[in-house]
């Protein structure tokens, strides 16, 4: 059992502009990077048998290693993904890599609110529990604005906006699991230089893509803390985890700034990733790591601890102060619940 306390990045220089430092209370404020005790692997993680976890965008990359890490633990893990083509070969992937893994795939497009409402709503059906949500699937920096089926940015509303909805519609069977579930969500280096615009949510007066995909990855990180906040204040079993993966090599890059086309911007990208990341295997470690090790602490942040954080040994990583405004995680919770339709609220005042 979990004990239950509690795409690829690109990384930035640390920004001179003052911030307002807000720390959301009873959540660790950590300044720097801490190595966790010795080098953490998923063969330290304990064995997490009957325990239901469900990751998103599990059909490559950063997902499938972590859905694949959770297999080899003995979690029934639900893939949810948008390509069904590329799921079942995951799926595949896994059970030939792992011996009687309990792997099964389920559609979900984040992009459409209405399909986060249905992958919800088969989840639930069958009345058990979500033990571990790992809220990883992201599109990056698409350098023209598009659109949601709901109308909204698509990085804001892919990245943040559609794992706040599952996350708020999968409440119910968080709180249903037995030992206290987790909420393990993907931010990244790039909240660095990150700012929430609440009054431009959209990028409809002035969008560049790597300034909504940062807006995007910081509102992750402050999501998962605020969700830690209330989860305290609500008296939830629940423990709220943000992570991010350093420099990791998956095919994002491509199909984000690259749009499929190459060029010399994503071929630079590429060779620098290679260069001094690492691997969608290593990348997955803070995931794997915050979803199941006992240490993991609530509202806490993790990654690598090497050099700029792109690579290394799993430990606490370093956020900053507009990750911590409490004022601002309000607003955008407020807001992110009038843009979705959607309120936290247990089964009983669902009711």
């Amino acid at each position: 059992m979990v004990a239950r306390h509690g795409g690829s990045e690109a990384g930035y220089p640390v920004e001179t502009q003052a911030c307002r430092d807000g720390p959301t209370p009873h959540v660790p404020d950590i300044e720097g990077t801490r190595m966790t005790s010795g080098q953490w692997t998923v063969e330290k993680a304990p064995r997490l048998d009957g325990l239901v976890a469900v990751v998103t965008g599990a059909s490559g990359g950063l997902g499938y290693e972590t859905a694949l890490g959770l297999a080899s633990r003995g979690a029934s893990v639900v893939l949810a993904a948008r390509n069904a083509g590329k799921a079942e070969n995951a799926l595949r992937r896994i059970r030939a890599a792992v011996e009687r893994a309990d792997v099964r795939f389920l559609p979900l497009d984040l992009a459409d609110l209405a399909a986060v409402r249905r992958f919800a709503d088969e989840l639930r059906s069958s009345g058990g529990p979500v033990d571990i949500l790992v809220n990883n699937a992201g599109v990056m920096a698409y350098p023209t604005r598009r659109l949601t089926r709901d109308g909204f940015e698509e990085q804001f509303g892919t990245n943040y906006l559609g794992h706040f909805a599952l996350t708020a519609h999968l409440l119910p069977a968080l709180l249903g699991s037995a030992g206290g579930a987790r909420v393990v969500s993907l931010a990244s280096l790039a909240h660095v230089q990150g700012r929430i615009d609440i009054d431009d949510l959209q990028g409809e007066r002035r969008y560049d893509g790597w300034t909504a995909y940062r807006q995007s990855k910081l509102a992750m990180l402050i999501f998962a803390r605020e969700l830690q906040r209330r989860a305290e204040l609500n008296g939830w079993p629940l423990r709220s985890v943000a992570v991010h993966p350093g420099w990791a090599m998956t095919d994002i890059i491509t199909n984000g700034p690259g749009q499929g086309r190459g060029g010399p911007g994503t071929a630079v990208m590429n060779v620098a990733f290679r260069l001094f990341g690492q691997s969608a295997t290593a990348g997955a470690l803070p995931i794997l790591y915050a979803a199941s090790a006992p240490d993991a602490e609530p509202g806490g942040y993790y990654g690598p601890t090497g050099r700029g954080e792109r690579t290394g040994p799993v430990g606490s990583s370093r956020v900053m102060p507009q990750a911590k405004d409490a004022d601002m995680a309000r607003a955008l919770w407020d807001a992110s619940e009038r843009l979705t339709g959607l309120r936290f609220q247990t089964a009983e005042e669902a009711a």
